[in-house]
């Protein structure tokens, strides 16, 4: 038995008094609201309605019954009209979990214009290079730059990160220029050392692929503050090109094993599993994908 389809049909003969009026409301023949006014019935054990040839009116027990009726099916129809609205203009509080550098240097922009477009939302932004975990600290979507293991959460990949191993002119002046891989174990490597691999450092090149571990000066989960050692001569560093391009650009790092690359990470939008995605969420990583897909405004 369909009961919403029975609860109206049987609220549409009490409201119109007939079997004929409720089957030209709901555009049903009478037989078929007489099915549904019967199933309803025989589910429930009780006559709902005194029928004539021409009219039916509720009983005692049936008239009980369609003031319920009529409370649920208004609650039902409030419930539909709030998700559609929400679906057009989302309300409520987004809460986003996002990498610094990638926050600072990339994101402000983006949610400027994602406000503009969704002015009832309410968007509350947590930086942090932690890997804060996204349901016990209650995020609705967590951005996160790395290469991802297998988790119950669900990720979709945005846009590439490159990235590239690079010094600055008086450091490698002073130390040379390394053109292998190997070349990295007599230099001062400055590391980002919370990612999967760790302090390894892997390249592939046409002679193949090359897992190194140099010895490091610095460990940090920041790439900004490993941009910016590198930028005193402190060492080399491997470092996303989206936070070193203006400094490459200007010359004040160079990047260096040109023949070989480092295996890219990803931008990742992190959600918790649900039947049904949040229609926030949801727009909310279509944006990102949009914006920074094409990785014109994006990392690279």
């Amino acid at each position: 038995m369909d009961k919403l389809a029975s609860l109206r049909a049987f609220v549409k003969v009490v409201e119109g008094g007939s079997f004929a009026e409720a089957g030209r409301q709901l555009r049903l023949s009478r037989s078929a609201i007489s099915k549904y006014v019967g199933e309803l019935e025989e589910s429930l054990g009780v006559q709902l309605l005194n029928r004539t040839t021409r009219q039916a009116s509720p009983t005692e027990n049936g008239q009980m019954y369609f003031e319920r009726a009529v409370v649920i099916l208004s609650e039902i129809d409030a419930a539909d009209q709030a998700v559609t609205q929400l679906q057009s203009s989302p309300r409520g509080l987004l809460r986003i979990n996002a990498p610094m550098s990638f926050g600072t240097m990339r994101l402000g922009p983006a949610l400027a214009d994602f406000m503009a477009k969704y002015p009832d939302l309410q968007l509350q932004l947590v930086l942090s290079d932690d890997l804060l975990d996204p349901i016990q600290d209650g995020f609705d979507v967590t951005l996160r730059i790395a290469e991802l293991e297998s988790s119950s959460l669900i990720a979709r990949k945005i846009v590439p990160v490159e990235r590239v191993v690079c010094a600055s002119p008086d450091y490698l002046k002073r130390h040379g220029t390394p053109t292998h891989p190997s070349d990295l174990r007599d230099h001062i490597s400055l590391t980002y050392g919370f990612l999967l691999t760790g302090n390894q450092w892997k390249f592939a090149g046409g002679d193949g692929v090359h897992w190194i571990q140099p010895a490091w000066s610095l460990c940090v989960n920041n790439a900004e503050v490993l941009r910016d050692v590198a930028l005193k001569g402190r060492g080399l560093a491997l470092i996303p090109t989206f936070i070193v391009a203006d400094a490459l650009k200007n010359g004040s790092l160079q990047a260096v094993l040109a023949n070989y690359s480092a295996p890219p990470l990803a931008l990742y939008a992190v959600y918790p599993p649900t039947r049904h995605l949040a229609v926030k969420v949801r727009l909310f990583i279509d944006f990102l994908v949009e914006r920074f897909g094409s990785g014109a405004n994006g990392p690279s």
